[in-house]
């Protein structure tokens, strides 16, 4: 029970670590972000699993409201971009089982393909959404003459590709140097969930 406890509070100081970072400048111009609460989200989702990430996303997507970090054209737009997108981040959690064995035998190459892949469902699946939210509800603003689709591709698709290399850096660099920070002292085991 008390192990339980821990995931779901470590996962709640995640949400509010991922959305401390996003008050860190790292916008490019007016369209293009990179979105640094997605890596303390995937390293929880690969110490976790999917289910306490997904519960993490959640409290990070929520946390925007009170802290004023919502924008607002409508209510569908807010719940896709806010309430459904961010859980998303947490399918990272789909490659823990598989970091986890990759570290237990000292296998560097298998575990480095996890987390690569990691950040790549984990950021690729939120910013779907944030893609079908330009798409339908920012497409109004869409600049340099594209359509809709095309404008929400690029400027949505640029943002997860910066997101996604950051993240993948970082994450490698970190199971380099920490690798024990992927695996949770409870030793719980990701299936648990």
């Amino acid at each position: 029970m008390r192990s339980n406890i821990n995931v779901w509070v470590e996962g709640t100081i995640i949400a509010a670590l991922s959305i401390l970072l996003s008050f860190l400048p790292t916008g490019m111009g007016t369209t293009f972000t990179v979105s640094l609460g997605q890596i303390p989200m995937i390293v929880y989702a690969l110490r976790r699993g999917t289910k306490p990430a997904l519960f993490a996303g959640i409290i990070w997507g929520f946390l925007h409201f009170p802290l004023g970090q919502v924008v607002y054209l409508s209510i569908a737009q807010v719940l896709i971009e806010y309430i459904v997108a961010y859980p998303f981040a947490g399918l990272a959690g789909l490659f823990a089982a598989r970091l986890h064995r990759a570290l237990d035998r000292k296998n560097d190459g298998q575990a480095r393909v996890a987390i690569v892949s990691a950040c790549l469902v984990g950021t690729f699946a939120r910013f779907f959404w944030h893609f079908v939210a330009g798409y339908i509800f920012w497409g109004q603003y869409a600049m340099w003459g594209l359509s809709p689709v095309i404008y929400s591709l690029v400027i949505n698709g640029t943002s997860a590709l910066l997101t996604t290399f950051a993240a993948i850096v970082i994450l490698l660099i970190l199971e380099k140097v920490f690798p024990r920070l992927f695996t949770p002292k409870d030793q719980m085991s990701v299936s648990n969930y």
